[in-house]
């Protein structure tokens, strides 16, 4: 898919990003991966994120990341863009790249570099060897160590073409508005601060429509209702949604560090398309957690 049509498709419509499905042993269970994104891929997406954040990328090997990826865009490539993750060094990040492409998938999402700190002139220098390593589109994901502004934006605007997207995890309220007014329809924008449902209505305010549901992959349906209800000004059904189910979820989530990836395996779980535990760094929900969380999934009625 050529980057400029990509950036169309992800410029409007819901996104989302699959959880990755590991068996007992932790070990990548490709066919029930398959199995999950063939039932995702019918709800209506725009595009699929995979090896990402909530798809735990960072406990993945670089083999099974390009697994992750070869599967997805088998399983449901042909339905709806996969965007797949890059990471880490630039190094790995360019490999990374050039391995997606390889293996058919059809953008990428720069995740923030690894561990290290830096300036904005050596994370411009990062996001420019990923885009000159590809001929796909990518969007960078403006979060943590990764964090930049509309001069830089500007910069590698011009450098790399291929450069399509801006996702926000940051939630820097100025700078998102300067990025927008400054840089206009350059890019596609995408709300990337979880749970995204939370802030939707405010980002679409300052012009980003756009955002990725970690929840589509337990309440499908619910998401994409919501998602409708934002698009359409609908504050009744977003109100109420944000009441009954969203900012509870978030008091469930908030419990532990690292449940934003728990909580949805867990709900994934709930609905009977379980995906096996979380690998370690990350901790799975406790019994009293998931005992929450099915009461709110079950107030919201039948998602398939």
């Amino acid at each position: 898919m050529h980057y400029e049509t990509l950036k169309k498709t992800i410029s409007s419509g819901l996104l989302s990003f699959p959880v990755t499905d590991f068996d007992q042993n932790g070990d990548f269970a490709q066919n029930a991966y398959a199995d999950r994104l063939s039932w995702l891929a019918p709800y209506g997406a725009s595009a699929l994120f995979v090896g990402g954040g909530t798809g735990e990328g960072f406990s993945l090997t670089p083999a099974e990341h390009e697994n992750v990826v070869r599967t997805a865009v088998s399983a449901c490539g042909s339905k709806l863009p996969i965007l797949a993750a890059a990471a880490y060094g630039t190094r790995i990040a360019v490999q990374m790249a050039r391995d997606a492409e390889r293996n058919g998938a059809a953008g990428l999402l720069l995740l923030p570099h690894y561990l290290t700190e830096t300036n904005i002139e050596g994370i411009s220098r990062h996001v420019e060897a990923v885009c000159a390593a590809t001929s796909l589109g990518v969007i960078v994901y403006n979060r943590n160590v990764c964090k930049l502004n509309a001069d830089a934006l500007e910069q590698l605007a011009e450098k790399c073409p291929n450069l399509i997207g801006f996702k926000d995890g940051v939630g820097e309220i100025e700078n998102m508005v300067t990025i927008r007014r400054r840089l206009g329809d350059r890019f596609s924008y995408l709300g990337g601060l979880p749970t995204a449902e939370v802030y939707a209505e405010a980002y679409k305010a300052m012009g980003v429509d756009v955002y990725s549901s970690a929840v589509f992959n337990f309440i499908p349906r619910t998401a994409l209702t919501f998602y409708q209800a934002v698009k359409e000004n609908d504050h009744t059904t977003t109100s109420r949604l944000l009441s009954e189910f969203f900012i509870p979820y978030i008091s469930i989530r908030n419990r532990v560090a690292g449940y934003a990836v728990s909580i949805v395996k867990a709900g994934a779980s709930i609905v009977g398309h379980a995906a096996g535990p979380v690998r370690p760094p990350l901790t799975d929900c406790t019994a009293k957690d998931i005992a929450d969380l099915s009461v709110l999934i079950e107030k919201l009625g039948p998602q398939t």
